[in-house]
C-alpha cells in the first residue's frame, strides 16, 4: 500500500511514567520483543527513520540506544504529556528535512498493521488521526512538520492542551478504524496479559 519514505519519519512516545504498570511499559515483553520495538516496526512500514521520545536515564532510553534509535528528550519547562514529545519529534524531523512526523504510543501493540499507511493516504501532506467507535485516537497521528510553531505556542508557559484539540485545530483528517480493541493501551500487567490472550487467538 505504501513504501517507506524519507519524507516521513516516525516517533514512538515512550516518555510516560507508567505508574499503574509498576515498571516501564516500553520495555515490557510481548512474544519475546519489547513493546517499544513493536511500535518501531509498525512505523517502519511507512518511514525509513524512527526515533524514541524517552526520559533520560530510563530503561526505555537504554533499550532505544541499544536498538540504534535516536533518543529525543522533552524540552526543559515543557509540561509532562504527549505534546512535549511531539514537539521534540517535530524538531528532529525538521532537522532531517522531513515533511511529516508519524507518531505512535509505545503501549498499544495490537494497532492495525496498515494504520500509518491509511493515515498517510488520507492526510495528503497535512495532519491526520485515527478514530474508532470509542472516539479519537490522537496518539496515533500524523503531524506535518509545518505544525511545529503551533505546537510550540500550545506548550508556552507550561500549558499542555489536549493533543486531539491541537490536531483538530490543524485540520487533521480523521481515519476510521473498525476495531476499537486494536487501540487498547497496556496500562497494567493485567492489560498485557489480556493482549497476550488476544494475540494467541489471532486477535
Amino acid at each position: 500500500m505504501s513504501t517507506p519514505s524519507d519524507a516521513v519519519v516516525g516517533l514512538v512516545l515512550a516518555g510516560g511514567r507508567s505508574v499503574r504498570f509498576g515498571g516501564e511499559k516500553a520495555v515490557a515483553m510481548l512474544e519475546g520483543r519489547p513493546l517499544l520495538l513493536w511500535a518501531v516496526e509498525r512505523l517502519r512500514t511507512v518511514c525509513t527513520r524512527v526515533a524514541a521520545n524517552v526520559r533520560p536515564g530510563t530503561e526505555a532510553e537504554a533499550l532505544a540506544l541499544t536498538a540504534g534509535l535516536p533518543t529525543l528528550h522533552d524540552a526543559a519547562g515543557d509540561a509532562l504529556g504527549p505534546l512535549a514529545g511531539v514537539k521534540a519529534g517535530l524538531i528532529w524531523a525538521e532537522e532531517l528535512g522531513a515533511r511529516t512526523l508519524a507518531v505512535s504510543p509505545c503501549d498499544a501493540p495490537l494497532l492495525p498493521d496498515d494504520l500509518f499507511a491509511r493515515l498517510l493516504e488520507r492526510a495528503e501532506g497535512g495532519a491526520a488521526m485515527a478514530e474508532t467507535s470509542d472516539g479519537r485516537q490522537p496518539l496515533c497521528a500524523l503531524w506535518p512538520v509545518a505544525a511545529l510553531p503551533a505546537v510550540r505556542d500550545a506548550l508556552t508557559g507550561g500549558a499542555h492542551p489536549p493533543t486531539w484539540q491541537l490536531l483538530e485545530r490543524l485540520g487533521a483528517r480523521k481515519v476510521f478504524f473498525e476495531r476499537p480493541e486494536a487501540f487498547a493501551n497496556v496500562n497494567t500487567p493485567d492489560d498485557l496479559s489480556g493482549v497476550k490472550v488476544q494475540r494467541s487467538r489471532g486477535h
